[in-house]
Order: C-alpha cells, then structure tokens, then sequence
C-alpha cells in the first residue's frame, strides 16, 4: 500500500489582544455574603468554572460561590471557537439559513462551502470544515468585580455586578485538514454527500468552484476536477464516490485565504474588542498533529512541499 506523503495539514498558532470581554456567559446563580442565591451577576466564558462550592447540606443543597470566589488563573477567560468561526465568516454567518437543495452550487462555490462548512437539514446535505479552530484562552487574568446600580428607585432589583476585563492577551491553535479541503463528496454512499447533481450538472458545478478559487489568487491555476468515482488511497475494495478533486493550487489558494481571514480577525462587541497580533504557521508534512504545540523548531513555516494527495480517480 503505497503511504500517502506530502503536507496533511497547516496548523497554526495564534496570539490575539485585546480588552474587556467580547464572549459573555451570562447571569450565573451565585450567592450574596449573607448566603442568600442571586441570578444578578453576569460572568465571561471562564474556562473549567463551576458556580458550586464543593459544600453541600444535609438536605443535599450544593452551596453557591460568591462572585468574588475566582481563580483567573485557574480559570480563565476565553473566546469560544464558535464565536470565533462567527466572526471568522461574518458576512456569510446567515446565508446557510437559506440554503436548500436546490441553490447548493452557490453554496459549495464559497468561502461557507469550502472553508466554513454546512449542514441543510431538510435536504441532508453537508461539507465537513476543514478548519479546526481551538478556543482563545486568555493569559494575563486581568479580571475584577464590578458593581453596578440602575437610575431611578433603589432597591434590591436595581443593583448588579459583573465580572469584568482589562487588558486581555489570548493564545489559540488551529488546523487546516488537506483531506478533508481537497476532496468534495457529490455522493450519497459515504452519507457526506455536499450537493445533489443531475446527469451532466457535476462539470458545471466544478468549474463554478474554479472560478471563485481562481478569483482568490490571479497568479496561481487552480483546478477543480469532476470526477465519477474518486477512492481515497488504501481502501481495500476501491468503492469510490462521485466528487470534484482540487489541484495544489486551488488548495493553496485556500488556505492562503484561510490564514489571511485570521491574521484580518478582530471583534467589537459592546464596550470590549479582540484583534489577532500574530501567526506562526507549520505547513505539516509529519504524522504527529499539532505539532507546532511542542518544539517550534521542528515546524515549517514555508510551503516548500506538495499537499497530499488522499484521492485517486479510477
């Protein structure tokens, strides 16, 4: 069996900074001093917190922290990844809402079909995304208790506190999977089936594909081939799929893309904002993912080698 080689992923790591929190959590039930529980504390997204205290009565009440009872080390703020992927494709972030079977080539010829990804429940259709985007887990625990108070009658109701930031400086990995971005199933077999094409229909769609990847970058020659029976390499009974197979460049193009969309991230949210500082890419050709979590010496940051090639038409 001949062993794929060439790049199989583009991983990356992230460095963003910022202020204040962009990712709210929400009210949290916590407890006042006098031991009493309220619902008017609003906490970030704090990585592994847990609202209890470990203390527990006998009638098997679970005690409440105070909103002051925070650990920013131990638990720190962070983006979610699906916040993150939002803003990422913002100006497509509602456009799978009117997806259906019958407007998919539009689709599938976007930033949304090839990178983002998308799933359409009535018809079943999807594309797996082969961007993988970790959480941005910030590193200075700059958090503090804010107390606030609304205008007019004061009482209990018209007090509430928040967790709030200063200045934040978060750490991020990601991943680019070339199997996954090179390869577009038109296929029901392997129930990954991106679109559903009529006799004669796949050419159209693959040159629909061609022309955006070609509208990414003039200088290089993407191609998108159509193809009835793709078989990814190793398969012992060569069972293929229907699909559209991209050529080095058109995966190039791509993650190209990819990456100057992430360089470009920022968010603005309320009185807060995050903007990405900087990206070391690994163009990784070894077998160990990630790899550039570990020692930095060993990733290469220049694309210097092919993609690999995980499909073969037959």
């Amino acid at each position: 069996m001949e062993k794929v080689t060439g790049i199989k992923s583009v991983d990356f790591k992230i460095i963003a900074k910022g202020h204040g929190v962009v990712n709210w959590n929400g009210p949290t039930n916590l407890a006042q001093e006098n031991g009493n529980t309220v619902d008017n504390h609003t906490l970030p997204k704090l990585r592994g917190y847990t609202n209890l205290s470990g203390k527990i009565k006998d009638t098997g009440y679970k005690y409440r922290k105070e909103p002051t009872d925070i650990n920013f080390k131990e638990t720190p703020l962070y983006i979610s990844q699906n916040c993150i992927r939002h803003h990422l494709f913002r100006e497509q972030a509602f456009d799978v809402h009117y997806a259906k079977k019958s407007n998919l080539d539009k689709v599938l010829a976007s930033v949304t079909g090839l990178i983002r990804g998308y799933v359409v429940p009535s018809s079943q259709n999807k594309r797996t995304s082969p961007l993988l985007m970790e959480d941005f887990v910030d590193q200075l625990g700059n958090g503090n208790f804010e107390q606030f108070g609304q205008a007019g009658e004061r009482d209990s109701s018209s007090f509430f506190s928040k967790t709030t930031f200063g200045d934040t400086e978060y750490k991020s990995y990601g991943s680019i999977s070339i199997e996954q971005l090179q390869f577009i199933s038109l296929d029901k077999k392997f129930d990954r089936e991106a679109m559903e094409v009529r006799e004669g229909q796949g050419e159209d769609v693959a040159k629909a594909v061609q022309d955006f990847v070609q509208s990414l970058d003039s200088s290089l020659s993407p191609q998108a081939i159509f193809h009835a029976n793709y078989v990814r390499n190793g398969t012992i009974f060569e069972e293929g799929e229907v699909g559209i197979l991209l050529n080095d460049d058109a995966i190039k193009a791509l993650v190209n893309h990819t990456l100057e969309r992430i360089q470009d991230l920022s968010i603005r949210q309320a009185k807060s904002y995050m903007y990405v500082d900087s990206i070391v890419v690994d163009y990784n050709d070894g077998n160990r993912m990630m790899r550039i979590k570990g020692n930095q010496s060993e990733i290469e940051e220049e694309c210097n080698n092919s993609f690999a090639t995980y499909f073969y038409a037959k």
